[in-house]
């Protein structure tokens, strides 16, 4: 399946992370279009309105065809609508008004697809029960910011979790984007929902493949040499995690150097090897929606990883999202053009996503600047019995 450019015409991080979250990487272009000044005779219609809005706003800009998606949410609480407070005051007198009760929380969809000149209009409808709030517990969340700039002055999948006692209903709805309404409004203009799973490009290894890994890629000497150089950029006596572990040989002599070490990869294969080098310290996992909290890692590492992706991006935003401030990123990249031509391998026909250049602006983007680099040499090749030079640089996580 192709998949079509889908574009997201709203600011809403929880709205991205939803779509993200089920496999979905939208395009997002922000519509400006100012809510404060638009009116309907009710709640729903009001969320409806502001969706098509935003929708015609991002499509008027565009110069190619796309399928974009405007949504907007409003609370309705005794037929009145609620959107985001703005302000302080305002925020806890709504947080008083919803207390102990329950409310509407209307989500307006529009789907416009250009190619088809389709516009699709939708509203989906979610009943939310509010907990009994203390005046101490309105003034600490609103000490946090996050009702402020949320429509109805609170999160289900945030800090106001716990103020909301159960839904009646689609939850994503409430969170700001309903996925089974998404889905039929894209079946309605001939888009079927998996063409636009962004999901990774995996690599499968079977359990004879995998057995010959290491010794195929220069087995223990080259994962030594590798070991290293890697250590000798890491800070000491820190967390480090190591995207794409493979058979764990790398981690394992890490481990061996005095480091405390965790390896995610998606192939089961390879883990069965990585397991037994790292009992407890691997799992399945995708480098792009890694299963760790933010900013708990000391250093992240990645060997021999980028070349295979098609975009380095994703990698780099999850590597800065789970770095602490000062934390470092370590990652091999592109070799010359005479060790690739040596190693049989001619240059791609796109932009590596480990050529140094390219590496350097997109990490740049998220916050991770390069401060560091060495080299290691990898076990003479059977062709040409020249020892290949490996580059290796690091990032630093920028920020408090």
């Amino acid at each position: 399946m192709n998949a079509p450019r889908f574009v997201l015409a709203s600011a809403s991080p929880a709205r991205l992370k939803t779509l993200r979250s089920a496999g979905v990487e939208p395009e997002v272009i922000v519509s400006g279009v100012d809510e404060d000044h638009v009116t309907a005779e009710n709640p729903g219609e009001l969320a409806r309105t502001l969706a098509t809005l935003k929708a015609r706003a991002v499509v008027a800009t565009l110069t190619d065809h796309a399928t974009v998606l405007g949504c907007d949410s409003v609370l309705e609480i005794d037929g009145e609508a609620y959107g985001k407070p703005g302000t302080p005051e305002i925020a806890r007198e709504r947080l008083r008004l919803m207390s102990g009760r329950s409310g509407i929380l209307h989500t307006g969809h529009c789907l416009f697809d250009t190619t088809t000149r389709q516009e699709i209009r939708e509203l989906a409808s979610t009943t939310v029960h509010f907990a009994e709030l203390t005046d101490d517990e309105i003034d600490a969340y609103v000490a946090t910011g996050e009702p402020l700039v949320v429509a109805g002055s609170f999160t289900v999948d945030g800090i106001g979790g716990p103020f909301v006692t159960g839904i009646d209903g689609d939850y994503h709805n409430v969170v700001g984007v309903s996925l089974p309404l998404l889905r039929r409004m894209l079946a309605d203009v001939g888009i079927a929902w998996p063409s636009l799973w962004d999901l990774p490009r995996v690599i499968e290894y079977d359990e004879t493949e995998a057995a010959r890994y290491d010794e195929t890629r220069g087995g223990t000497e080259r994962a030594q040499a590798a070991a290293e150089a890697v250590h000798e950029l890491l800070p000491k006596g820190g967390r480090v995690l190591e995207l794409a572990v493979g058979t764990g040989i790398v981690a394992a002599e890490l481990v061996a150097l005095g480091n405390l070490v965790h390896g995610v990869d998606l192939s089961p294969a390879m883990l069965h090897h990585a397991r037994i080098r790292l009992p407890g310290h691997v799992t399945a996992a995708d480098a792009t929606h890694l299963p760790i909290a933010d900013r708990r890692c000391d250093a992240v590492v990645a060997v021999w990883l980028l070349h295979l992706v098609p975009d380095s991006d994703q990698i780099l935003a999850e590597v800065a999202r789970v770095l602490r401030p000062d934390g470092v990123f370590i990652t091999t990249t592109q070799k010359s053009d005479s060790s690739r031509y040596a190693g049989g391998r001619t240059q791609p026909d796109e932009r590596p996503q480990d050529a140094l250049a390219h590496l350097i602006a997109r990490a740049a983007a998220h916050g991770l600047i390069l401060d560091g680099a060495t080299t290691f040499y990898g076990p003479p090749m059977p062709s040409t019995g020249t020892s290949p030079l490996y580059p290796l640089v690091r990032f630093r996580r920028s920020g408090s």
